[in-house]
């Protein structure tokens, strides 16, 4: 399993170079798109963290001050902003009373404490909890998104049903703990599932996993 996936990574790398993922300017950003972009692409994020910007919203003390629906007025490119909304005043408030509003001192815990601290934090799941760990606080947590269990099931490596845990297991038991490779892989992960191993019509014609995978064989029948 190892080679295995470390094949993969060299394949995807060589055909996609690096991703220089996440895309954003502080740590802080980071949290914010990471909740943003929960259901919605990253094209709707970029244009609501602009308004974000433009209204001077890009920190915690702005949101905690803000009225919900302020914010909620400004992210609407996001889908779902009443609720994202919500989210975003609650990491906030997290943040601030557990913390003092010091990202330095929450992003100091230990991996599996920061990583059960931010699921505890209402609208905090499991890849967005993964995606602060590891592209805000810089701590090896591998991220699991839905391109990730897509392109696995599509190489048999998973059946596609498992608990995200398990996937990241996956990749965690048979990956060095290094951040660099995991915020590489997972965007090479998201870059191949937006260009080639699309949900409904793989381009499975000139594929970097070519030969790796089984699923343009099953594809033809």
């Amino acid at each position: 399993m190892r080679s295995r996936l470390i094949e993969i990574y060299h394949r995807l790398y060589a055909a996609y170079g690096p991703q220089h993922w996440w895309p954003g300017e502080t740590p802080f950003e980071v949290i914010i798109g990471a909740i943003l972009t929960q259901q919605v692409s990253w094209t709707s994020v970029e244009r609501a963290i602009t308004a974000l910007k433009q209204e001077r919203l890009m920190s915690p003390d702005a949101i905690a001050r803000a009225p919900q629906e302020h914010i909620a007025a400004f992210i609407r490119p996001t889908i779902y902003y009443n609720e994202k909304a919500k989210k975003l005043k609650a990491v906030v408030e997290f943040l601030q009373t557990r913390y003092g509003g010091d990202l330095t001192a929450l992003f100091a815990l230990p991996t599996a404490r920061l990583r059960a601290e931010l699921l505890a934090v209402h609208g905090i799941g499991e890849e967005t909890a993964d995606s602060i760990v590891l592209y805000a606080a810089g701590k090896p947590s591998f991220v699991v998104d839905a391109y990730t269990r897509r392109i696995l099931t599509r190489l048999e490596l998973i059946t596609g049903n498992e608990p995200y845990r398990r996937i990241q297991k996956l990749f965690m038991d048979n990956l060095p703990p290094d951040v660099e490779l995991y915020n590489e892989y997972h965007a090479l992960l998201v870059r191949h599932g937006k260009e080639r191993c699309l949900k409904r019509t793989p381009r499975c014609d000139a594929c970097p996993l070519h030969g790796l995978c089984p699923f343009p064989r099953q594809y033809r029948r």
